[in-house]
């Protein structure tokens, strides 16, 4: 790992925080990192907690890629975030994730996948705001997002890309807590004891079993979608 990501061990769990010293945004470089941190967490069977800057969480997908002249950047790119999510979707151990800050995808993505989804109250909103940047949201993305938002809540951000302020979000299913700032930590804790308790064995097959569907779904997606023809294919379209 570089210095974008940290890995904390403390007892029987892994403080994993991402922060570019910006916005987070979701480059190769990040994910590659995330990846590095959660397959080490992985490893160690511990309960992994998931935190990015204190006023952003993410901006998503780093957008010079997206709009950059490389197919084989942008694939590289998709693929990381795409396993990712996956990845954090079916992970052996529970994952918290703390939301302090605004998140686009691709951070939404990776805060839905997440077990325990923990707000701070602020300023800050969460969202699939895809189509109003002109990109159509992932395939793989819209299944991460469609087992976890209220149905009303999915279609508008997903088709409308809405944002919703953390009070929305918590009703739409973004987040499960939301907590004024000084509760954060506290909330952490209790949340923390609260996973550590759960059966190991217990706990992963019956999170494989309940999202059986979703992780079929997305694995379907990411193979199918996320290609380097499709990638060189879009920035093909986009120069023509």
């Amino acid at each position: 790992m570089t210095d974008l990501v940290t890995y904390e061990r403390v007892g029987r769990t892994a403080r994993i925080r991402f922060d570019d010293g910006k916005v987070n945004v979701m480059s190769p470089a990040m994910l590659q990192d995330l990846h590095d941190a959660f397959d080490r967490a992985a490893e160690e069977r511990v309960v992994v907690v998931l935190s990015g800057r204190p006023n952003i969480f993410s901006a998503g997908f780093d957008l010079k890629v997206i709009r950059g002249p490389s197919a084989d950047d942008l694939h590289s790119m998709l693929k990381l975030g795409a396993e990712l999510a996956l990845k954090i979707l079916a992970f052996p151990t529970p994952v918290i994730t703390l939301v302090e800050g605004s998140a686009f995808p691709m951070g939404a993505f990776l805060i839905l996948a997440s077990d325990w989804r923990i707000g701070a109250e602020g300023g800050w909103k969460i969202g699939l705001n895809e189509v109003q940047i002109g990109i159509p949201v992932p395939r793989f993305g819209l299944e991460v997002a469609r087992q976890r938002l209220q149905p009303a809540y999915f279609s508008r951000t997903a088709m409308l890309g809405e944002m919703f302020a953390p009070a929305e979000a918590l009703k739409a299913g973004f987040i499960d807590q939301l907590v004024a700032p000084p509760g954060l930590a506290a909330a952490t804790e209790t949340a923390i004891a609260a996973l550590e308790a759960a059966h190991p064995p217990s706990h992963t097959t019956t999170k494989r079993r309940a999202r059986a569907g979703a992780i079929a779904a997305m694995r379907a997606a990411i193979d199918e979608d996320i290609t380097l023809a499709e990638s060189q294919r879009a920035i093909s379209s986009r120069a023509a």
